[in-house]
Order: C-alpha cells, then sequence, then structure tokens
C-alpha cells in the first residue's frame, strides 16, 4: 500500500519509527527536506551505523520499491543502467539465418529492442512505478572511481540515462535517492553539493537502547542495558573495526538464543564473534580486558 510522503519532520520520525528505525532530529530534518524538495540525500558515516537501513525503511513506510545499486570496484555504466543480452541475441541472429529471413535492418532494429534489453537498477529507477517513485538506494559509493561517479553526477542532475541504441530515459517521476559511503575514500565535492548531506555517527546510548527495545521487544530491561553499555565502552577501544549498530542488534539476538539475562565474562568471551569481525581486535579485548570493562559498565549501570 502506497503512502504519501511525510508532511513534516514529526512525521518522517514517526514513519522511520513504525519501521523500528530509532532516528534523532537532525536526520529526521534532512531526510524530511529531502522527500519536500526532490534532492538526493547522501549518507555517510562508518559501517554498521544505519546508513542503509535508512533507504529500507522509507521504501517500506512509503510502499515503494526498494531498488538497490550495490557499488564496487570497477563498476562501469553498462553494469548500472542497462545491458545486452548478447546469448539471446545470437540466438536470434541464428534462428534467422537458418529461417531465410534477409531482412538486415530489421534484424538489427529488433536486436536492439526492449526485448533483449537486461534492466540493471539506475534504469529500473527511471521507469514508471505502479506504487509511485521508487527508492533508489546507490549504496558504498566510495567503493566506485571518479569515472562512476561523474556519470552519476551526470544521471541524478536530470533523473535521466542515455542507452545508444535507444536513445534517452527520462524518469516521469524523480527517484527519491539516497547515496551511502563509508567513507573509505573522499566522494568528489560536485556530487555532494547535487544532495543533501548528513553524517550518521554512532548513537549515544539511550538512542542505542531504544533501537535495541525496538529491534528486539523480547531482550530484558537488565540484557539490553548491559549490551548497549558494553558496546558503548568497546567503542572507546583502539580497534581496527568498532562494533557498528549492525552488531549490537546481532550482540543481543545471539544473548537471546543463549537465553542468557545478564552478561558474564564467559558469555561475553563465548560470543565475541558476534561484535568483533577481526581476530587481532578479539585477542586484545579477550579475558582480562572483558572483566574490566564489564565491571565499568556494571558500576555505572549501577549509579544511574
Amino acid at each position: 500500500m502506497t503512502h504519501a510522503t511525510p508532511a513534516s519532520i514529526d512525521a518522517v520520525e514517526n514513519l522511520l519509527a513504525s519501521q523500528g528505525y530509532v532516528a534523532g532530529r537532525a536526520l529526521s530534518t534532512v531526510v524530511f527536506l529531502a522527500l519536500k524538495l526532490g534532492r538526493p540525500l547522501f549518507l555517510e558515516g562508518e559501517a554498521g551505523v544505519g546508513k542503509t537501513e535508512v533507504a529500507k525503511v522509507i521504501a517500506a513506510g512509503l510502499g515503494r520499491r526498494l531498488i538497490r545499486l550495490q557499488c564496487y570496484e570497477g563498476l562501469d555504466q553498462a553494469s548500472a543502467v542497462a545491458d545486452w543480452n548478447f546469448a539471446a541475441q545470437m540466438i536470434a541472429i541464428r534462428t534467422a539465418e537458418a529461417t531465410g529471413e534477409a531482412d538486415r535492418s530489421r534484424l538489427e532494429s529488433e536486436l536492439f529492442s526492449e526485448r533483449f534489453l537486461i534492466e540493471r537498477p539506475l534504469l529500473a529507477a527511471m521507469r514508471p512505478q505502479a506504487d509511485g517513485p521508487p527508492v533508489l538506494l546507490i549504496d558504498e559509493l566510495d567503493r566506485t572511481d571518479e569515472p562512476f561517479e561523474a556519470f552519476l553526477l551526470e544521471a541524478l542532475s536530470d533523473f535521466q540515462v542515455t542507452i545508444p541504441e535507444l536513445g534517452t530515459i527520462k524518469a516521469p517521476e524523480p527517484p527519491i535517492v539516497i547515496l551511502t559511503s563509508n567513507r573509505t575514500r573522499e566522494v568528489h565535492d560536485a556530487l555532494k553539493r547535487r544532495c543533501l548531506y548528513h553524517w550518521v555517527d554512532y548513537p549515544g546510548f539511550e538512542r542505542e537502547l531504544q533501537i535495541v527495545k525496538a529491534r528486539i521487544p523480547g531482550v530484558s530491561v537488565t540484557l539490553s542495558a548491559q549490551v548497549v553499555g558494553f558496546i558503548q565502552r568497546l567503542r572507546r577501544e583502539d580497534l581496527f573495526k568498532k562494533p557498528g549498530v549492525a552488531e549490537t542488534i546481532d550482540w543481543a539476538r545471539c544473548l537471546l538464543a543463549l537465553d542468557a539475562i545478564a552478561l558474564s565474562p564467559e558469555v561475553i568471551g563465548d560470543t565475541l564473534g558476534a561484535i568483533l569481525k577481526y581476530q587481532d581486535d578479539i585477542q586484545k579485548i579477550a579475558g582480562a580486558p572483558v572483566r574490566e570493562m564489564l565491571d565499568e559498565v556494571r558500576a555505572a549501570l549501577d549509579m544511574s
């Protein structure tokens, strides 16, 4: 079911909350402005802080189609827009030869028609949709290179793409565009200027606690507070990869599956792989550091 775009910042907060996403006022404001003004939204921040999830919950909350372009090194225009089904084209050519069809111009016209076109995310986002403009998620843009950024800037400026054999295809209504970056490299200023920008940071204790409660209603008050407190404490350590909100949620789910009612050094040690993804980080934290951090967390919670 399709819903109208939110008419206020509070309505955006409610829409995100209805999908289990607890957003701060600043994020809700920039989402509202992006929807209101029809501007692409560029979200930057560490991995696992909930950037991709913003696009997912907006699509779900508005009842729109989510189209995702997952970026990677070497991504080119053909992989992002459209490509031709060469295997099907070859079969059509051989069939024409076998049946004696000699009209070369008609065959060429047919070979480069929509019938043989493989639609990629950017082209799909420019097509009319029954439920209204889709949400186009361009995920981890920092993994691509500058030539692709330049092409993307042009595509997002006019919300259109060009296929040489078919011509220019323009979106009847601009899609809702959300770009994300983990900042492994700087994205060009020209593309950033085209977008509204927001840095998605790690949440504070209270908001992360709200997120855990919203995503995992079955977790106890004691355990959820200890989980969030421990994650918050862990982020202060010098780690290769600090745990994001995604790891907090995963860890809470793991502990719930183990029927844990409170944290202990033993249960933390057994489940460190849910929150730390590098062996060097695990070795650095395991053992005495875990006990010390847990004691700090318990003391802080007792005082609150």
